[in-house]
């Protein structure tokens, strides 16, 4: 990781046999010393056995984390009691390795939903992590978490006061607004006190995680932790600035995951403005992002703008047809073409459009004419490639 990184952290990341490849797929970061933490979960009502026990520990009164143990392979979701049981297995072997108590580690799992953790890989590779611990084991760790990403997905920031930032992630398909079908890590080496870390994650969460969209399916096993463990001897400072560094930090993460979409060629954003309120923006531009026929169309480039309008009238959002204005949008987001104008079609010219979307980044704004409220979500085309990765996922 040539970004800067946060101070009394190390990781590490190796193969251990829970996947066939020899693909790195368990991964570890260390504190030097016990960090105040939170996190968010996925808002999935099945809930894999690392969420409900990371839940339960992040919940618990004066929480300390150590480490943070992650697998691939089996997402250890749907297992019952046994999965719970594994869950705080690894982690009591975890903790014996590294001197502390097993509720200072945190466990993250990732995978086929399911198939139960491979006890005997598992302890394989908890014992070989310790050894393996470094504090620029960035990339190794954010390659064992890897499941069907072609790229490791790593982003850090420094902050005035010296502190830094910095944050691994994994995530490709399965990806869906409010919490997406990823794991992150982030983790700072600011003195932050518990109590204001879940707002700063929270907040950060919302402008970059929850405004991603793949494929619309949401994982039972969907988790952000940041961690601080104040090593680099400095407060925040500026709340407003450590604010923007962590909404930075994870939306690069966000986008990443975007980007390396299962079959994914093209990065759209989609913004809705013009609305009566931002909530009503966003559950619009989601519907759009989502949309499989919209999402076919992005990868075939075609300006059906229809599909757009139509996914907008059903968001459950009250609009004026008669109102809807539409642009196509260059890379920096700057309208280039207008398409649709008071809910009819312009003479826009199809060729220009159709090379605009045979780009590799671009966006669409529709205008719904009722208020100065605004938002966007991050979303990519669906092509022939993501049917095959997720038909044949476990053959």
């Amino acid at each position: 990781m040539t970004e800067p990184m946060p101070q009394g952290f190390r990781l590490a990341g190796l193969h251990c046999g829970l996947k066939r490849s020899e693909r790195k797929d368990i991964a570890l970061l260390v504190s030097d010393a016990p960090c105040v933490a939170a996190g968010v979960f996925t808002a999935n009502q099945v809930k894999a056995a690392p969420v409900l026990r990371d839940q339960a520990l992040l919940t618990g009164e004066g929480a300390r984390v150590r480490a943070v143990l992650a697998n691939t392979g089996s997402a250890n979701a749907c297992t019952g009691e046994p999965g719970l049981r594994d869950a705080h297995t690894s982690a009591e072997r975890m903790a014996a390795l590294l001197g502390c108590a097993p509720e200072e580690v945190l466990t993250l799992s990732t995978g086929v939903i399911g198939l139960p953790l491979d006890m005997t890989a598992m302890e394989r590779g908890i014992a070989a992590l310790v050894p393996a611990l470094r504090p620029d084991g960035w990339a190794d760790a954010a390659a064992a978490i890897m499941t069907t990403d072609t790229r490791p997905k790593l982003a850090s920031a420094r902050l005035a006061s010296g502190a830094v930032i910095a944050g691994i992630a994994k995530g490709s398909g399965m990806i869906a607004p409010h919490m997406a079908t990823m794991l992150a890590l982030i983790a700072t080496d600011a003195s932050i006190p518990a109590a204001d870390l879940d707002g700063y994650l929270r907040a950060a969460v919302e402008e970059s995680f929850n405004r991603i969209v793949v494929d619309g399916d949401m994982s039972t096993n969907d988790t952000v932790l940041l961690l601080a463990n104040g090593a680099a001897g400095v407060t925040v400072g500026d709340p407003a600035e450590f604010q923007a560094a962590l909404t930075g930090v994870c939306v690069a993460l966000a986008q990443a995951i975007v980007r390396d979409g299962e079959g994914a060629t093209k990065f759209v954003t989609v913004e809705v403005s013009g609305a009566a309120d931002e909530a009503s923006a966003h559950q619009i531009a989601r519907q759009i992002a989502v949309s499989p026929l919209v999402k076919t169309a992005f990868y075939g480039a075609d300006a059906n703008w229809g599909r757009i309008l139509a996914a907008a009238g059903y968001a459950g959002v009250a609009l004026d047809p008669a109102r809807l204005s539409l642009w196509l949008l260059d890379a920096d987001g700057q309208p280039v073409l207008q398409l649709v104008e008071g809910g009819q079609p312009t003479a826009y010219d199809e060729r220009a459009a159709i090379a605009l979307m045979q780009t590799a980044e671009w966006g669409v704004r529709l205008d719904l004419g009722q208020g100065a409220a605004r938002a966007h979500v991050w979303t990519c085309d669906l092509s022939h490639d993501y049917v095959s990765i997720n038909g044949h996922y476990r053959t």
